[in-house]
């Protein structure tokens, strides 16, 4: 393992600040490094396996396809990608959809939708704290400064507005504003949850504004909250969805979808993507979706998710250096008055993988798949970090 390591700092680029481990295999909600090392994952490739690795519904269509046709441009129709479409479509409040291969790509997608749209309108109004990418444009619309500094000047026409902070909102908007954008749930900000009535509050203002809502919902869409996008736990119907992370089953696909009247601004050659919506990661994202957006297996995850929020609360009981519990379905934050790290290397040493943002948020997003004893195991293991008080 030490010397893959060495190999990789002087081969790959130093764009990750990398856990000192090397993972090599992986089966349900399992992974093991190259020294054979068994973890339980909590972290699932940043809510990217949201059914376990190596899933067998997700590889058996893998492989089935590869034997068929792995690639062949958006020059012509794509079966698989026609069956996707249609599927996310009947299950959401939009009409068409657009393939990429990357939640970045597709907020990408997203916003030059909402320009092209608002003719002549361009500015986007997201929230601090906010993650939608790492390109140039989504990382414009990310109201993290962290995030951007080092890369200005960024593309022009982005306003940043606390969250759940409605009248901020409100002022922001002006005759150049074609639409809001915002996560559900904020991940990489901190598992941020929105107040009661706030998402609806900026609808009402877009609608009365005649401005798009734009929902990112790469990190929450497809059962992560318990429901198939974030946005049915609240009442919304947004005109623009991006989608990414789970959509595939850990192959990269990303996803935008759009109401019929905002998707027919975009023409030929207005957007594309050469690789987007190819017959390989959309067979894999067909059968991903045959069972994340099934409605027994949503309710079960929303029953996890409560179970993993209620024994966190316990623990939060008897540890002070917890300070709040937050999040929905089987994506929940813990928030400490101390360093989030040492957490996380305790939990690591003990066979766990969780994950820290924002310096002192613990974020646990495993597979969907996890079981209540799962989660237990997680709950115990961070017990014994707190009571060794790493």
């Amino acid at each position: 393992m030490e010397d893959l390591i060495a190999m990789g700092k002087k081969y790959v680029m130093n764009t990750y600040g990398r856990l000192p481990h090397v993972l090599v295999k992986g089966s349900g909600t399992y992974v093991w490094d190259s020294e054979g090392r068994k973890f339980l994952d909590f972290v699932s490739g940043i809510a990217v396996n949201s059914l376990g690795h190596c899933p067998p519904v997700v590889t058996e269509a893998i492989k089935e396809q590869a034997d068929k046709l792995i690639h062949c441009s958006n020059l012509y129709w794509i079966e698989p990608q026609i069956k996707l479409a249609k599927i996310l479509v009947e299950k959401s409040c939009c009409d068409k959809a657009f393939f990429c291969n990357s939640g970045t790509e597709a907020n990408e997608a997203a916003i030059k939708l909402a320009r092209k749209w608002g003719n002549g309108r361009f500015e986007i109004i997201t929230m601090e704290k906010s993650f939608h990418g790492r390109t140039l444009g989504s990382l414009a619309a990310t109201g993290q400064e962290k995030y951007q500094k080092a890369f200005q000047p960024l593309p022009a026409g982005f306003k940043y507005v606390p969250f759940n902070d409605l009248e901020a909102l409100e002022k922001a908007v002006t005759p150049k504003t074609c639409a809001v954008m915002l996560e559900c749930i904020q991940g990489e900000g901190g598992v941020n949850v929105p107040d009661n009535g706030y998402l609806e509050g900026i609808q009402e203002i877009c609608r009365k504004n005649n401005m798009l809502l734009i929902i990112d919902e790469v990190q929450t869409g497809l059962g992560r909250t318990g429901k198939a996008f974030a946005y049915e736990n609240f009442d919304l119907s947004p005109d623009i969805i991006t989608l990414a992370k789970a959509l595939g089953g850990g192959v990269p696909i990303g996803a935008m979808l759009a109401k019929e009247e905002v998707a027919k601004a975009f023409q030929p050659g207005d957007h594309a993507a050469t690789f987007g919506g190819n017959p390989l990661a959309a067979s894999a994202a067909l059968a991903a979706t045959s069972v994340l957006l099934d409605e027994n297996f949503l309710k079960e995850v929303a029953e996890k998710g409560q179970h993993l929020k209620t024994e966190l609360a316990k623990l939060q009981k008897d540890f002070p250096q917890i300070t709040k519990v937050k999040g929905l379905g089987l994506m929940v934050g813990c928030e400490l008055s101390i360093d989030a790290l040492p957490i996380v290397e305790f939990c690591m040493k003990h066979k766990v993988l969780i994950n820290a943002v924002g310096g002192n948020i613990l974020r646990f997003v495993p597979p969907l798949i996890v079981t209540k004893s799962e989660i237990d195991q997680v709950i115990s293991t961070l017990k014994e970090a707190f009571l060794q008080k790493v």
